[in-house]
């Protein structure tokens, strides 16, 4: 199933399947895909980078709820109904996120590129770590991918992905967008 080209409703989908995963983790201490980061550190990353980049691109404050530490469950909800609160005000279309690295973009189309996207990556590295379903959408790993490869360089020395791991040439379209953003895409997990 395909997702939505609406930013609002991209986000729910690729929100929804994250949260179906932060809501089935047993083990929020399960070492995931990410060297160095368990379970708990994917919640983390995505409720801790996102809201300072709202803030200082568009002045937008999210409500935050617990630390990831204290209940990574109620701390991706706060932070993603919050997030889904945004891309569904209709003073959004008229909004812009200013970043001195990307310039001025639709807030809807920066909170898709950049956040929403990452959500729809680290779904894998949850579900990876808990044993839980990994598939992603094959059609949006596709898009993701050849947006990324295009940019590549600018990418690689931003220090956000790890270096490439190489995929066999058969490999499906998700397996190449792992390999891409430094995921080994056979890591055992639990």
């Amino acid at each position: 199933m395909a997702l939505p080209d609406r930013p609002a409703e991209r986000h729910r989908q690729v929100a929804g399947l994250f949260t179906d995963r932060v809501r089935g983790t047993r083990s929020w201490d399960a070492p995931s895909p990410v060297a160095g980061w368990a379970a708990r550190d994917v919640v983390r990353h995505l409720t801790e980078w996102f809201p300072g980049f709202l803030a200082s691109g568009a002045g937008i404050e999210l409500s935050r709820g617990p630390s990831a530490d204290e209940d990574p469950v109620a701390a991706w909800q706060v932070h993603c109904e919050g997030v889904q609160a945004v891309l569904d005000d209709p003073e959004t279309a008229h909004r812009e996120l200013t970043n001195p690295h990307t310039g001025s973009l639709p807030l809807e189309a920066a909170i898709d590129r950049f956040y929403t996207a990452d959500v729809f990556m680290h779904t894998w590295d949850l579900s990876r770590a808990t044993g839980q379903d990994d598939r992603l959408d094959p059609d949006f790993c596709a898009r993701l991918l050849a947006e990324m490869e295009r940019i590549e360089p600018v990418l690689r020395s931003s220090g956000q992905f790890g270096v490439r791991v190489e995929v066999p040439g058969g490999a499906d379209v998700q397996a190449k967008l792992l390999g891409f953003i430094g995921r080994d895409p056979f890591w055992p997990g639990r």
